[in-house]
């Protein structure tokens, strides 16, 4: 799937997560077959929520509903969250500041990719529009086939 020079999909991620100042993230791909995101990458997320995120259904959590929608879901708070869209879990991550963005290929959705804050946080447009369009340069690779 790679070539020698693309960096390893936790690279990808730990540096994404960094350019954003985050301190988690995660990098779901999906399965077609079952219509569930597939984590492919993750850093910062408690081990009591890896069975949790593993495999994620199309319109469940934040990733699911960024999925299902194809748009940005976003949290300024998500210990504080009572829209219903994040799981009761999810607060174990300890992380406030939430961005899910669809990783599209065109209008053809292909995962996910999460990052948080661990303090309140309200993405700017600019930052939602950054992580859509790096969602957007790695979909042609993150899906096989």
């Amino acid at each position: 799937m790679f070539s020698s020079t693309d960096p390893s999909w936790a690279e990808f991620l730990t540096q994404t997560i960094a350019d954003f100042g985050c301190t988690t993230g995660t990098l779901h791909r999906l399965d077609p077959a079952d219509r569930h995101l597939k984590l492919v990458a993750h850093q910062g997320i408690p081990e009591a929520l890896m069975p949790i995120i593993q495999s994620i259904p199309v319109g469940k959590g934040i990733a699911g509903v960024a999925a299902e929608r194809k748009e940005p879901v976003e949290m300024c708070n998500l210990q504080t969250d009572t829209s219903g869209v994040a799981k009761p879990g999810a607060k174990q991550t300890q992380v406030q500041g939430t961005l899910a963005v669809p990783v599209l290929d065109g209008e053809r959705l292909c995962g996910t990719l999460g990052i948080g804050k661990l303090a309140p946080y309200d993405f700017t447009s600019e930052e939602k529009e950054k992580l859509i369009q790096t969602a957007r340069n790695i979909a042609a690779r993150l899906l096989p086939g």
